[in-house]
């Protein structure tokens, strides 16, 4: 269960699509005084370098964060605003104008770039070097917690969160099938001790019936979500000769805050074609609004 690491697979269209949401989702919540919570229950080791063995060996963040990252300089203008903010937090994460692109923020860097100090995180990682990586990158921040335990396992006891406002990231490898079906569990149990939650869910777009399943079993686990749910999703690449490989990924998002819907139908028609790796990719975006 620990062969899994996300320094391969870092900056990826899975990671561009993910990070895009999340980072909007935190800016909205960040308007009000009101502190909020973000519990991500697969956080990784927070950040990664594109220049290592891992990165390099895939080479998966040059159909990805690479494919925009040249556009913010030469054509800013042509990028949404959220696209724009997204990448700007990537530069930043590489030390600012006029930086090379050689590392890349995970979920934790860019939830410490937009929540206020006085905002508790909690992280959740299994990998051992990861957790360490992500104690010795975040330990130190105020009102943050980093658990090398199961984040799933975890909700029982974060939530709901003192403030009653909050954001859970579940993301999981999904290289275990069981994680489809623990999914839909943590967030049919998320909605019954903390209904009002934000929750961001990413999934694969992989050709096995359980992937495929996945979001109608989440919309039916969402049901009780006071706003309602969105599902974002994207095909950028071919499966392999043998039927395997991701095709794209999803996120999706229970009580969708304001905007977020919009901003969504603007980006990802840009981020289907400029991620893609086939002749005709696809976008969608569904939802259930209340």
């Amino acid at each position: 269960m620990f062969a899994y690491r996300h320094a391969f697979h870092a900056g990826n269209h899975g990671d561009v699509l993910k990070h895009l949401v999340l980072s909007e989702v935190l800016r909205h919540m960040g308007e009000k005084d009101k502190p909020y919570t973000v519990l991500d229950t697969h956080a990784g080791a927070g950040g990664y370098s594109l220049q290592g063995r891992y990165a390099e060996q895939t080479g998966e963040f040059q159909s990805g964060v690479a494919a925009l990252w040249s556009a913010l300089s030469s054509d800013p203008a042509g990028l949404p605003g959220a696209v724009q903010r997204y990448l700007q937090l990537v530069r930043d994460f590489n030390g600012g104008a006029g930086a090379a692109l050689r590392q890349y923020p995970g979920s934790p860097a860019i939830a410490q770039a937009l929540m206020r100090p006085s905002d508790p995180l909690r992280l959740y990682e299994m990998h051992p070097t990861d957790e360490r990586i992500l104690r010795a990158f975040l330990g130190g921040r105020p009102h943050t917690q980093v658990h090398l335990a199961d984040g799933f396992a975890s909700l029982a006891r974060e939530l709901p969160p003192p403030s009653r406002r909050g954001v859970v990231l579940i993301d999981p490898s999904y290289e275990l099938k069981a994680d489809y079906g623990k999914v839909v569990a943590a967030v049919r149990d998320i909605m019954t001790r903390f209904a009002q939650a934000v929750v961001i869910v990413w999934y694969p777009l992989v050709q096995l019936v359980e992937a495929v399943q996945l979001p109608k079993r989440l919309r039916t686990a969402a049901a009780a979500a006071p706003k309602g749910w969105l599902d974002a999703h994207i095909s950028v690449q071919a499966a392999d000769k043998h039927g395997f490989g991701m095709m794209g990924s999803g996120v999706f998002l229970i009580n969708p805050p304001h905007g977020i819907h919009d901003m969504l139908q603007e980006c990802l028609p840009l981020l289907a074609q400029r991620l893609s790796q086939i002749e005709r990719p696809k976008w969608a975006l569904d939802a259930g609004l209340k």
